[in-house]
């Protein structure tokens, strides 16, 4: 029996990091989260205080890991984690950050090199035309 490829589900690799962090929803300047569970260059997953949809835009400030600097940007609830899985830290939202200019994505890039990704929570997704097309090959 062949093994299934697995797709590849992420465009930046997360880190695991407890970041302090303000979240702020922009239609009404109210404070939605204080506290990231992970953090990537594209985005970060943060524990949401208040009820937020996907779609809505947002203002982020967050400590950079192992520094004292501050970074702040424009972003976007990209999806909403209602915390009903095992091992989930309670409701959550995937924020995704508008985009940091050369030098700033880079600084950020730097920063999350020292820090190890989470482990895994569920089963990785099968990616089955990968697998279909690795069995015409074979």
């Amino acid at each position: 029996m062949r093994t299934l490829v697995h797709a590849q589900q992420r465009r930046s690799i997360r880190r695991s990091l407890d970041v302090e962090c303000r979240v702020v929803r922009e239609r009404d300047s109210r404070l939605i989260a204080r506290r990231s569970v992970d953090l990537s260059p594209l985005g970060m997953l943060v524990v949401a205080d208040v009820p937020v949809l996907t779609g809505e835009p947002l203002w982020v400030v967050f400590r950079l890991p192992h520094s004292d600097a501050w970074m702040g940007t424009d972003a976007t609830v990209a999806r909403v984690v209602h915390g009903r899985r095992p091992g989930d830290p309670g409701r959550c939202l995937g924020v995704e950050f508008e985009a940091f200019d050369d030098g700033t994505a880079r600084y950020l890039r730097h920063a999350l090199r020292q820090v190890p990704p989470p482990l895994p929570m569920r089963e990785p997704r099968v990616d089955y035309a990968a697998t279909i097309h690795l069995a015409a090959l074979s």
